[in-house]
């Protein structure tokens, strides 16, 4: 089951949630995006929030819309999305972390980044 949260709109968490996996290599670039209604049963959603999610995802350049056949990830969206969300990160999320590691106490050396 998947949790949502009333913070955002629904197709918006999708659509990050479905970003997420882009990221991850899911489907890998070039591959067709589950349809609609595979989304939209897997999610347990509307098909119109489903539509909107992918959409916004076209809107962002990392989709392609292939007239007939469907969605695909173009090439290169895995390493925009990378590169969105490193720039994301270190602007709004670095710097309470670090913050929170100094409170803490916690130096650099006693983190392990291999987990």
């Amino acid at each position: 089951m998947h949790s949502w949260d009333d913070k955002q709109p629904l197709y918006r968490q999708l659509a990050n949630r479905l970003a997420g996996g882009l990221l991850d290599g899911d489907p890998p670039e070039g591959e067709a995006m589950p349809s609609v209604r595979v989304l939209a049963a897997q999610y347990l959603l509307n098909p119109i929030t489903v539509g909107r999610a992918l959409q916004a995802l076209n809107d962002e350049g990392l989709l392609d819309n292939r007239r007939g056949v469907g969605l695909y990830v173009r090439p290169g969206a895995r390493e925009q999305l990378r590169r969105s969300a490193r720039e994301r990160f270190l602007r709004d999320e670095w710097p309470q972390l670090r913050q929170r590691l100094r409170r803490l106490g916690i130096a650099a050396d006693e983190l392990d980044w291999e987990e």
